[in-house]
């Protein structure tokens, strides 16, 4: 077969077959899967339908799709949710997002909300069911209190719906609480006193609960509490009490062994394993296998989990290494350290697995292979998809492979990145040329860029940008002491790291000096204002819904965030001074590379303000500035008409800086 000769175009021009209406229309995220029985559910993302997600069912070959029309499995708790969907046998307990009511769905029945107390004002997360007294446990986040934060809590709710009838009705709905407690069948209370709750997981005997739970101002990577209590025959806690956990370290994803062992993930070592919790005595973890590895990714969502019980005696979990997942298997050994061996996998960026007797289902992907929901056999090793983010995946040629590179920055430090060159087998630039380079790196600020396809990345490559991704100090997967090294530098760590990596790739010359971007969305696009202000080595930047006022941030956003730029950049008594220093808006003056803001105006975690008020600063000095905002969209875009307007203005954008003419 010959292959037709490349066009020769300049960087940035190349025609993609990837143009932003397949990008937008092509990804359906895959999420949150769940093992019920034989059975196994997850949760996708309908771009086409607003960003609406529902629920979906493997069953012995069989797929089904489980919400009816009208309904969006979400989550408002901590504004970023997660946890929103739980699966028994053939009952599913769901959030729904419009309403943020609970309800449950039986089979293919249409759903019915249970009396889960005042909807009006109370949303719920994280789900656990209690088989024996046929009870809802639950994280519950209520804005109705009259304080000035709104209160969490953990409850137990009825897992029978309310009257059907009442379901239109919010007035009726309380009506329908106000008779099931009369008769006995209403939500209680289980534990309460603390600013945050999560991961309510109850014994295989149903007779203890453990949580988490912290108070501000950590966030629970920083630290984090574990808490057990005794549970009664109605299904009422006893004797609460903390058993490990402190504000210097971090517990996640505590889970009961079919013998009714509790294990958690902790970084008391400065790595976030595995320990068996002797529940007897306070602060006593055992480890089960101590690695340099994560075997946790920061809590910023509910429900989360990278491990689980395949056997009695055995563990399958997924771990990071050095930014890089991989699946090991674990064979507990009484009064002996734990037989740790590999699973060969070809998944190197796993964010969720579910253990069943013999096999567990993970969210993950790689280098070749964008997000999917893949069923793997402990005993033969088959991979079986069940679903993929990707219904047209771009051909292996047309993808740009990441590389994995780590460099020196300010201070000593070595960074991490990877690199993405430029990939389109149609096209060449001209002898001499070099390609343009957009430096990225993940939001959180604590949460970690992977190798894995994207088609919002391959986006940019098959039109000719070399694409650095920038996992910068302060990044998870890599271990604590990295995660703390943002601590009080927020704005500073980042910032030099992305610089850094930016100069890097251009003294190896693989990138055009002259023409650097950088982008970035929520804590990224803070990252890219502060770059452009404090630093001259990009000539462009786009920033997503990204915060340019600290101040105003602390003002204005949410419970689960308020207190953050405490440990991120200042606590209360010096922060005024420390702001004053850091905010992008208060150095506007200093930023002349033009630039482009893309804003959801249905932010409650980053509002519109933040973007609106650097834009009139930019204008009022000259700065070329592009302003797009969308109604309906919130902190993250889902809408499809939305994704795709961004990447055309986006790329529109660039091509009018960097002067090359734009395809399509």
């Amino acid at each position: 077969m010959n292959t037709p000769p490349r066009q020769t175009a300049a960087y940035g021009s190349w025609h993609s077959a990837l143009d932003a209406q397949r990008v937008a229309a092509g990804v359906r995220p895959v999420f949150a899967p769940r093992i019920a029985g034989d059975r196994i559910v997850w949760l996708e993302g309908l771009p086409a339908e607003g960003g609406r997600v529902v629920a979906r069912r493997w069953d012995a070959g069989r797929l089904q799709t489980l919400t009816p029309a009208g309904f969006n499995l979400r989550s408002r708790v901590h504004e970023y949710g997660g946890g929103a969907c739980i699966a028994v046998g053939q009952q599913l307990f769901f959030t729904h997002f419009a309403d943020q009511r609970v309800y449950t769905q039986q089979g293919d029945a249409p759903p019915q909300p249970l009396a889960a107390g005042d909807e009006r004002t109370q949303r719920h997360a994280d789900f656990e069911f209690d088989p024996q007294r046929r009870r809802l446990l639950a994280v519950r986040e209520d804005h109705g209190t009259g304080a000035a934060e709104p209160r969490n809590s953990l409850v137990s709710l009825p897992a029978d719906p309310a009257d059907a009838s009442d379901a239109s009705s919010q007035t009726s709905s309380a009506a329908a609480a106000a008779a099931a407690a009369s008769a006995g069948n209403a939500p209680w209370t289980l534990a309460e006193g603390m600013d945050f709750y999560a991961a309510p997981r109850l014994s295989p005997s149903g007779r203890q609960l453990a949580w988490l739970a912290w108070n501000h101002p950590q966030m629970p990577w920083q630290g984090c509490e574990l808490w057990l209590a005794t549970v009664d025959a109605a299904g009422r806690t006893q004797d609460a009490r903390r058993v490990a956990g402190s504000t210097s370290e971090a517990l996640v994803q505590p889970q009961w062994s079919p013998q009714g062992e509790l294990f958690v993930a902790s970084d008391r070592s400065g790595w976030w394993n595995l320990y068996r919790v002797d529940t007897e005595q306070t602060d006593s973890l055992q480890p089960v296998c101590p690695m340099q590895a994560e075997f946790a990714r920061p809590m910023w969502v509910l429900g989360q989990s990278l491990y689980g019980f395949t056997a009695a005696d055995e563990i399958t979990a997924a771990i990071i290494e050095h930014g890089v997942g991989r699946l090991v298997r674990i064979r507990l050994r009484p009064g002996a350290a734990a037989d740790v061996s590999p699973l060969p996998s070809p998944c190197t960026d796993i964010t969720e697995l579910r253990a069943g007797p013999g096999f567990v289902v993970v969210q993950a992907a790689s280098a070749a292979v964008a997000e999917q929901i893949v069923r793997i056999d402990l005993a033969t090793g088959t991979h079986q998809v069940l679903a993929s983010s990707l219904a047209d995946p771009p051909p292996p040629v047309s993808v740009s492979a990441p590389q994995p590179l780590s460099y020196a920055s300010a201070g000593g430090r070595t960074a991490h990145a990877f690199f993405h060159p430029p990939c389109n087998p149609g096209f060449a630039a001209p002898a001499g040329e070099l390609p343009p380079l957009i430096v990225t790196s993940h939001g959180g600020p604590t949460s970690m860029s992977g190798g894995s396809l994207r088609l919002s990345l391959q986006f940019w490559t098959s039109r000719g940008f070399a694409v650095l991704d920038v996992n910068y100090g302060g990044s998870s997967g890599f271990g604590r002491p990295y995660r703390q090294l943002l601590d009080g530098e927020w704005g500073v760590v980042d910032v030099e790291d992305c610089v850094a990596g930016a100069q890097f790739v251009a003294t190896q010359g693989w990138v055009d000096e002259q023409r650097m971007a950088i982008r970035g969305s929520s804590a990224s696009g803070f990252t890219t204002l502060c770059a452009l202000a404090f630093h001259d080595v990009f000539a462009a930047g786009a920033s997503h819904y990204g915060v340019s006022d600290l101040a105003a941030l602390d003002a204005d956003t949410h419970k689960f965030e308020s207190r953050y730029t405490a440990s991120l950049v200042a606590p209360p008594a010096t922060r005024e001074a420390i702001y004053a220093m850091r905010s992008p808006l208060r150095h506007a003056a200093r930023i002349r590379a033009p630039m482009v803001f893309f804003q959801g105006l249905d932010d409650h975690v980053v509002p519109p303000s933040q973007s609106l008020v650097m834009v009139e600063a930019l204008r009022a000095q000259g700065v070329p500035v592009q302003y797009h905002a969308y109604p309906g969209e919130g902190h993250g875009f889902r809408q499809q008409a939305t994704i795709a307007a961004c990447l055309q203005a986006e790329l529109a954008f660039y091509g009018q800086v960097f002067g090359f003419p734009v395809s399509g």
